[in-house]
């Protein structure tokens, strides 16, 4: 429990998270639909690379009080931001690895039971590396914000033979102030890909 969000539900406000100039943030509503999807358990151990913020290591961590959070970024200010939101939430079980996926994927102990994917280049090759260390009945969820990467997530799950797989588009408005009006302000739309490893 965290005393800046002092609840068991996901979906911290975006404004409560440190940033960085140029540093992506998963949305709070694009957050929500990527750690419903993870289908976490209270133990579960998660690998998030192309980590960024940090937002999904903090709400994972915060959901996950038993379980373990490796944060995969490879830019050094980048990886501190992450450490800095990570103890400004209170949260102690997020590891961060500075390194760059997948050539440091074989440094990590912790075997995933869920791997969340939201980013990196070459997406297909840090996916089919990350399919190897993925426990069996884990679940991996990837994000595409653009149809070169949706197509090599998709291929790769194709030919991983991915598992229960579930593809979803958000299409978020927000209501935001503009002068003396308020407004519906669209979040950028992105492709959110989902599936299992059965064997």
């Amino acid at each position: 429990m965290s005393k800046l969000w002092p609840y068991v539900t996901p979906g911290i406000p975006d404004d409560l998270f440190e940033r960085l100039p140029g540093i992506p943030l998963s949305k709070r509503e694009v957050r929500l639909l990527l750690v419903s999807l993870m289908r976490l358990q209270p133990n579960s151990i998660v690998w998030d690379i192309g980590a960024g913020t940090g937002t999904i290591p903090v709400e994972t961590g915060l959901l996950c009080p038993q379980g373990r959070i490796i944060a995969i970024e490879r830019d050094e200010d980048v990886a501190n931001l992450i450490r800095l939101n990570c103890e400004r939430f209170e949260v102690k079980n997020v590891d961060v690895i500075e390194g760059s996926a997948p050539d440091c994927l074989h440094q990590i102990s912790h075997l995933p039971h869920r791997v969340c994917l939201e980013g990196g280049r070459p997406i297909k090759a840090i996916l089919n590396e990350v399919w190897k260390y993925l426990q069996p009945h884990g679940r991996i969820v990837a994000t595409a914000s653009n149809l070169e990467t949706l197509y090599s997530i998709s291929e790769g799950f194709s030919e991983l033979q991915v598992r229960n797989v579930e593809v979803v588009q958000s299409a978020i408005n927000r209501l935001e102030k503009r002068g003396n009006h308020q407004t519906f302000e669209a979040v950028n739309p992105m492709f959110i890909l989902s599936g299992e490893k059965l064997d």
